[in-house]
């Protein structure tokens, strides 16, 4: 799964709160999150804010985050739903995001269970996203159509 297919993904399954969700699907779609939260805060700096400058530096700062807050109200529930899934992939309850309320543990706790590889095959919230099995059931794959290179 590539950057612009996780976050189509995320966005058409907004309010989907049951399935499962690949690894790839959630960490894209954190970093899309992520970029756009601080390309539309410069954005809103740029447009909004004051500059201040100090010797050789300078920082800019808004009282009105515009773009970046009717980003962030837009993205709360797919990013709620998506990390819900993440965690139904790795065959736990969405209810464990509510550890991340715990200061930095839960965050900890939080990151590892997203970086988790999901269980294989079949839990009891859905079929595997990635439609298999890993691998790891000793079944052997289908020979490849691309031909062999010769190796001196």
């Amino acid at each position: 799964m590539n950057l612009i297919t996780a976050v189509k993904a995320c966005f058409s399954k907004f309010a989907t709160f049951s399935g499962r969700a690949q690894r790839s699907e959630f960490w894209w779609f954190v970093l899309f999150v992520w970029a756009m939260s601080i390309v539309l805060s410069i954005v809103d700096s740029t447009l909004f804010g004051t500059v201040v400058r100090t010797g050789n530096s300078f920082y800019a700062s808004t009282n009105t985050p515009i773009f970046s807050g009717i980003f962030s109200l837009v993205v709360v529930l797919p990013n709620l739903a998506v990390s819900v899934r993440r965690l139904h992939d790795t065959d736990r309850s969405g209810w464990w995001l509510l550890i991340g309320l715990i200061p930095l543990v839960g965050l900890i706790v939080l990151i590892v269970f997203f970086a988790s590889k999901g269980t294989d095959g079949n839990n009891r919230f859905g079929s595997d996203p990635l439609g298999g099995h890993g691998g790891d059931d000793g079944q052997r794959y289908s020979d490849s159509g691309i031909p062999s290179v010769p190796r001196d």
